[in-house]
C-alpha cells in the first residue's frame, strides 16, 4: 500500500492564500489612500475656488464702500450747495422785500403820520406810529389794500398818548400789522386820495 503525504501540498496553498489575501489588502489600502488623496485634492481646489471668490467679493465690496463713500460725499456737497443756494435766494428775496417794503412805507404813507417803529419778521410787518386822527389810519389801511406789495392791515392797538414833540397835544398811537407778497406784482396803481375813510376795525382802545 502506497502512502501519500499531503501536508506539503496544503501548506503551499495555504501560504498561497495568504499572498492573495496580503495582495488584497494591498490593493484596497492602496485604491483606498488613492480615494483620500483625490477627495483631499477635488476638496483643496474647491476651498482654492472658494477663497478665490471671497477673495474677488471682498474687492468688489471694497470697491463699492468707496463708491458709496464717494457718493456720500457728493451727496453732502450737493446738499451744502442747495443750502447756499437756499440762503442766498432768501437774502436776495428779503433784499428785495425790504426795498419795496420802505418804498411802499414812503408811498402810502399818508399825511399826518409818522412812524416809530417798523419790525419785520418773515413777511409779517409790525408798524408802530402817531396818528393825528383815527381817519389817518384808515386812510394808511386804505393804502396799504391798494399797494402792488403790502396787504392784509390788520390794527392790532390804537390808543391817545400825549404827543412826543408837544405835551399839551394829545396823538394816536397805533400799532398795525402789514403782510408782504412775495409775489411778482402786476403795475402799481395809483394810491387812491380824498373820499370818506373807512371806519377802522375793532381794536382796544385806551384813554380819550
Amino acid at each position: 500500500m502506497i502512502r501519500v503525504n499531503l501536508l506539503p501540498h496544503r501548506e503551499q496553498k495555504r501560504q498561497a492564500r495568504k499572498r492573495q489575501f496580503i495582495s488584497l489588502a494591498i490593493g484596497l489600502a492602496g485604491l483606498a489612500l488613492a480615494v483620500v488623496l483625490l477627495v483631499h485634492v477635488l476638496l483643496g481646489t474647491q476651498i482654492e475656488n472658494q477663497e478665490s471668490r471671497n477673495a474677488l467679493l471682498k474687492t468688489e465690496i471694497g470697491k463699492l464702500d468707496s463708491q458709496i463713500k464717494e457718493i456720500d460725499k457728493l451727496r453732502e456737497q450737493t446738499q451744502a450747495l442747495l443750502a447756499r443756494k437756499q440762503v442766498v435766494e432768501t437774502l436776495q428775496t428779503n433784499r428785495t422785500e425790504a426795498v419795496h417794503l420802505i418804498d411802499q412805507l414812503v408811498r402810502q404813507l399818508p399825511d399826518g403820520i409818522y412812524l416809530r417803529s417798523v419790525k419785520q419778521a418773515g413777511t409779517k410787518v409790525t408798524l408802530i406810529g402817531y396818528a393825528q386822527s383815527n381817519a389817518r389810519v384808515s386812510t394808511l389801511m386804505r393804502n396799504i389794500d391798494a399797494s402792488p406789495w403790502l396787504f392784509q392791515p390788520e390794527l392790532v392797538e390804537i390808543k391817545s398818548v400825549p404827543s412826543p414833540t408837544a405835551k399839551d397835544l394829545r396823538v394816536n398811537e397805533f400799532t398795525l400789522n402789514v403782510q408782504i407778497k412775495q409775489a411778482a406784482p402786476p403795475e402799481e396803481p395809483k394810491p387812491a386820495a380824498g373820499g370818506a375813510a373807512p371806519p377802522l376795525p375793532p381794536a382796544k382802545a385806551k384813554g380819550a
